[in-house]
């Protein structure tokens, strides 16, 4: 008999792809009301402001339930959690086509946003005890990529079912997935890897083994990025106070909640501007919306392996790079071209710019926190992001009735600025061994 030590599984990277495409269910299931807004608005006579209330409704009730989600995980976990978010977020996707009015829409939105809630949390809950710290902002980039990648199969998917049949029926054939999701995760995704036979003790010792920059000579590649970066080694926090307490948190929080709007400006309010700005026909703009999605995609996964690979578990670099990026990817939107394909490379470039350092705030404070307050450290971050994205859509809104499509890229460059100044100030926490 062989003494050869038995090769590590890889059962982690299909959980990874079980994540993706959860996420993706999900994304898709929030994202359907951007393709079927012109149509609602039509059928309920809804101006713009209460289009964006109607938006604005669930990323209201999607940020109010992080830190609570986060709270559930945390003491429940994700075996308990998970399951029934997904079953709701199935329930109110169908509930939506069944709207009879302005009002009942608003409800089931804020409904799907209660549901939604505990999907990311639970997610990257996830990610934090089945993935190698080096592999983890690779993981999340694939969970945020899935994130993307439900808004680039809605709009010319929409397009053709509301062509065909009304957007009602897009909501209904949306509802499904979800459900065939929420099943396999609960056979094949145990809380931890140990507990699951399809991961072997070598697979089980590489996702326990230390990150790049807790080995020896690691941190010598690192010594002038780290002191740009303000980079410290910081002992993790273990305690709700420490999480609420600590200004690093604060400040990644508060650039994401300004990120976070204006990606849902663009989720949300996009196939309208290219309805009623650039003419385009609905089928065109089903193509057209759907590339700063695929630019979100390629950029999510890059920015992840980037940061784990090069950076050593780095993640303020990319933070960085995608603020200013984006705030230049704004301006130039307001001089945007008329052709179909020179819009859709346009878009395409500035979601890959925007995305390259967003799964970077997710991923921020496992450095910061030990792995059991890392849900309540991520619920503060994603309460923010989400707040943001329940805020923008509606300024959106309130800008467009007002002036218009200018003065919303300009206000939206304006938010990527000021990211790139809170994030200059706060503090990461060195990538560390465990």
């Amino acid at each position: 008999m062989s003494g050869r030590a038995a090769a590590p599984t890889r059962y982690r990277w299909f959980v990874a792809l079980l994540i993706f495409l959860v996420y993706a269910c999900a994304s898709a299931d929030r994202a359907n009301i951007g393709i079927a807004l012109p149509a609602i608005r039509a059928e309920f006579a809804l101006s713009n402001t209460e289009a964006g209330a109607v938006i604005s409704m669930f990323f209201l009730c999607y940020a109010a339930g992080q830190i609570p989600a986060g709270l559930l995980c945390a003491r429940f976990g994700v075996r308990r959690v998970f399951p029934l978010a997904m079953a709701a977020t199935s329930v109110f996707t169908l509930l939506i086509g069944t709207a009879g009015g302005a009002a009942t829409l608003k409800l089931w939105r804020a409904g799907l946003g209660l549901a939604e809630a505990a999907l990311p949390v639970s997610l990257l809950a996830t990610i934090n005890v089945w993935f190698a710290p080096r592999e983890k902002g690779t993981a999340t980039g694939i969970l945020l990529a899935a994130a993307k990648s439900g808004p680039v199969i809605v709009p010319p998917l929409g397009a053709l079912l509301i062509a065909g049949h009304g957007w009602r029926a897009l909501f209904v054939l949306f509802a499904l997935p979800g459900l065939v999701l929420m099943a396999l995760w609960m056979w094949l995704v145990p809380e931890h890897p140990s507990a699951s036979p399809r991961v072997n003790p070598a697979e089980a010792a590489v996702i326990a083994a230390p990150a790049l920059a807790g080995r020896p000579g690691a941190r010598r590649r690192f010594v002038r990025l780290d002191r740009l970066m303000r980079v410290r080694a910081m002992a993790p926090i273990t305690s709700m106070g420490a999480v609420f307490g600590s200004a690093d948190l604060w400040g990644c929080a508060a650039g994401y909640f300004l990120l976070s709007g204006l990606a849902n400006v663009i989720l949300a309010w996009l196939p309208s501007y290219l309805t009623e700005v650039k003419h385009f026909s609905l089928l065109r703009v089903g193509f057209v919306a759907a590339a700063p999605f695929a630019g979100a995609v390629v950029g999510n996964l890059a920015g992840g392996v980037f940061s784990d690979r090069v950076l050593g578990g780095r993640r303020k670099p990319m933070m960085m790079i995608t603020a200013a990026a984006t705030a230049g990817a704004m301006l130039a939107l307001t001089r945007a071209p008329d052709g179909p394909l020179l819009m859709a490379s346009m878009l395409f470039a500035t979601g890959f710019l925007l995305s390259v350092g967003y799964s970077s705030f997710a991923v921020f404070g496992m450095t910061m926190t030990d792995a059991r307050r890392y849900p309540l450290a991520l619920g503060l971050i994603n309460t923010a992001g989400q707040a943001g994205g329940a805020v923008a859509p509606l300024v959106a809104g309130m800008l467009l009735d007002a002036y218009d499509w200018d003065v919303v890229f300009e206000f939206l460059a304006g938010c990527s600025g000021l990211t790139l100044l809170l994030l200059a100030v706060i503090r990461e926490a060195e990538p560390g061994g465990a």
